[in-house]
């Protein structure tokens, strides 16, 4: 099966009654890739590739709507629960904010993998189980590495006074 051939013969008015389907070209564009992403993890045996292919998009946009109706009911049926954003920061606090992250990715960057990944992961909440598993050492020596990039890091960040203000 040419993939490349039949997705070059098809994705366009895939996408075009896809459109029409939900409206949303976004939307359409998604469930058209992930149609073919299926048509190449499970090809269908039988000979009529293009009903495939709508089937299945069709499917994929109902699956997708079937979702978001659920989502919009257990909401509206506990809006306490509901998940707030945090308020945007003011344009200042948020360029000070960029120029320090800007200043501690630099001084990150100047640290070696090993140590740019201990810090990582302990800074994404992984154990020190998984940070050993990681980057090949025992799980007692992890705190020490921590310690020892921290230290770095902090040597780093010396360098450039800007960042600690």
């Amino acid at each position: 099966m040419d993939v490349e051939k039949l997705f070059a013969d098809n994705y366009d008015g895939l996408f075009r009654y896809l459109i029409r389907l939900t409206g949303d070209p976004d939307l359409a564009a998604d469930v058209a890739q992930e149609t073919f992403v299926r048509l190449i993890e499970r090809t269908p045996e039988n000979t009529g590739i293009r009903a495939w292919l709508y089937r299945v998009a069709t499917n994929i946009v109902r699956d997708e709507s079937r979702v978001r109706r659920r989502r919009f009911e257990l909401l509206q049926s506990a809006p306490e629960r509901v998940p707030h954003g945090d308020a945007p920061l003011q344009p200042d606090r948020a360029l000070e904010l960029s120029e320090k992250q800007f200043i501690v990715r630099g001084a990150l960057s100047a640290l070696s993998e090993r140590d740019q990944t201990v810090l990582l992961m302990r800074e994404g909440g992984f154990s020190h189980q998984e940070i050993a598993e990681a980057v090949g050492t025992t799980t007692k020596s992890v705190g020490s590495m921590i310690a020892r990039a921290l230290r770095k890091l902090s040597n780093e960040l010396a360098l450039k006074p800007e960042a600690i203000e």
